[in-house]
């Protein structure tokens, strides 16, 4: 029985550690904000996370292209969310 639960806790480790490389690509390394998966991503992030993955992506694409879904202004949904 301990076995299976070090394999459980070791499958969940290693999935979100999967996750997190992958948000971490979308934000720092894409060629374009608008990928589905990350943009998925950031919707089940916790707010600090989502705000530097935003800011990220801001840094690299404002002034280039609108901001994808959940990384614009509330207020403006053509603009960039700041932080």
């Amino acid at each position: 029985m301990k076995k299976l639960g070090l394999i459980l806790v070791a499958f969940v480790i290693g999935f979100g550690g999967l996750i997190g490389k992958r948000y971490y690509d979308w934000a720092t390394k894409s060629e374009s904000p608008f990928d589905e998966v990350g943009i998925e991503l950031n919707r089940y992030m916790p707010a600090p996370i989502q705000a530097w993955g935003c800011e990220q992506l801001r840094l690299r694409f404002e002034g280039k292209t609108m901001p994808p879904w959940g990384c614009n202004d509330a207020a403006n949904p053509r603009q960039w969310r700041r932080s």
